[in-house]
């Protein structure tokens, strides 16, 4: 969990439900073989003329690419002619004025806006390594250089994507000299295995990677932790509870169960509609009877949501009502529920509290927090983290304030839904100068950093 989709994006940390549904929608007619190629060609991190990095990932079609600066800011490319492309802003379709000029194949040199750049000597090697009995592919990407390099290992969300070629903290990590693992979840991808939810096998999956992650990285490897974003907040911490690291940093994750997430959700969708107490009271009925189909495995509750609905559907709070989990069971037919679901949602410890983890977790954390997330509201997790804070434990939050889930800013089109434009700034500056044991700034961008005990890390 979270299981929605943001409607003009997949959410390629977090959602597993709407991400997978979305897929057919995202296929694509076969590229034309000569801009496919020269996309393929030009993916990689840049040193620009300004001493700033450039990254170019795959977009969201073997013929589009994307480009993203440290910043936060990015845009799709579509080619428009011998080598060129333009960029639309973020997730929109409205032109932003950027341009690039890709390097030819075999080549190294790239514009952006004009301004010339060289391709980083990024060190990657792919590599397989076994966890459960299951053969998982991965890949550690190393800064040039023969230094020693701190080692962040990637933890997934819930998504069914591949995390190989879609992860473009691979590349943004190492070109501000930090080491990246990153693997495909079990079944997904390169990895065999079935794909799971289950918090446990993913943890000891995570637990695996990195230690495949400090043998390839021999001399090199320094400090060695996990960033987990959306479910993997809740992976994360458990992997590091049972094997410590040195670091864990958790962006826009939860510590409350996924109930409790959905709950909160739907509390929050009645906050910004206006609904009274009184109504928001009966919304969590919406709650009580999804958590009856969940916990039943998808094979009870039903009648309760249908009593729930005829009592309330009429009523002008009750379309407001998106939650998480609920909003899927609320959206989708019966019969459609009892054969999906427990796929969708297979091994979800749904009832999952990660509080008894991170009360004995000594390792030092940082949480990232979106204060928009409609999918993961941060307001319990927030409470929580303040009393760990209280009781020594070592964390640090920062709550980036206009951010959705997945860390994206957005807009609102003309039919009111929000449009990923980009990322805060200060997110990846944050989290680099945690991985690198730098001295924490008071804030970055719009999030203000509240310290715990530690107010610097290790």
């Amino acid at each position: 969990m979270p299981i929605h989709l943001h409607p003009t994006r997949t959410v390629l940390r977090g959602s597993a439900l709407w991400a997978l549904l979305a897929s057919s929608a995202l296929a694509s007619a076969a590229p034309a073989p000569d801009v496919a190629t020269a996309a393929q060609c030009a993916v990689g991190s840049y040193r620009m003329a300004d001493g700033g990095s450039l990254d170019i990932g795959p977009g969201a079609t073997a013929e589009q690419l994307r480009w993203r600066l440290p910043d936060g800011r990015t845009g799709q490319l579509q080619a428009r002619g011998h080598r060129r492309w333009a960029s639309t802003l973020g997730w929109t379709d409205r032109a932003d004025g950027h341009t690039v000029q890709l390097p030819a194949c075999g080549s190294t040199t790239i514009r952006f806006d004009g301004q010339p750049g060289e391709r980083i000597a990024l060190i990657q090697t792919d590599t397989r390594f076994v966890s459960g009995g299951v053969t998982l592919a991965g890949r550690l990407t190393l800064p040039p250089g023969n230094g020693q390099v701190p080692i962040v290992v990637l933890v997934h969300g819930a998504e069914h994507d591949a995390a190989l070629p879609a992860y473009s903290l691979q590349r943004e990590f190492a070109a501000a000299g930090i080491g990246v693992f990153a693997y495909d979840k079990r079944g997904t991808g390169d990895s065999g295995g079935r794909y799971t939810q289950n918090y446990l096998t993913l943890a000891n999956d995570a637990i695996h990677a990195a230690r495949q992650a400090r043998r390839l990285a021999g001399a090199r490897a320094g400090r060695l932790g996990y960033q987990g974003g959306s479910q993997g907040g809740w992976v994360a911490p458990l992997a590091a509870r049972i094997e410590p690291v040195d670091f864990v940093i958790v962006s826009f994750g939860l510590a409350v169960s996924p109930l409790d997430e959905d709950r909160e959700a739907i509390a929050y969708d009645m906050a910004r509609a206006g609904v009274s107490a009184d109504d928001t009271a009966k919304a969590m009925e919406v709650a009580d009877a999804s958590a009856a189909i969940v916990g039943s495995g998808f094979t009870d509750g039903f009648t309760q949501m249908a009593s729930v609905k005829a009592r309330y559907g009429h009523l002008p709070w009750f379309k407001a009502v998106r939650g998480n989990i609920s909003g899927y069971l609320l959206a989708t037919p019966e019969a459609t529920v009892r054969v999906d679901g427990p796929r969708l949602l297979e091994g979800v410890p749904a009832d999952y509290d990660p509080l008894p983890v991170l009360e004995h977790l000594d390792v030092p954390q940082l949480w990232l927090l979106a204060g928009q997330d409609r999918d993961a509201p941060p307001g319990q997790t927030l409470q929580r983290l303040a009393r760990l804070q209280r009781d020594g434990r070592p964390i640090q939050t920062a709550v980036f304030p206009d951010a959705d889930h997945g860390m994206y800013d957005f807009e609102r089109d003309a039919t009111g839904e929000r449009v990923s434009t980009r990322q805060p700034d200060g997110y990846l500056r944050l989290m680099q100068d945690f991985i690198l044991a730098r001295p924490l700034a008071a804030s970055y961008g719009a999030a203000k950093l509240a310290a715990g005990p530690h107010s610097t890390p290790p």
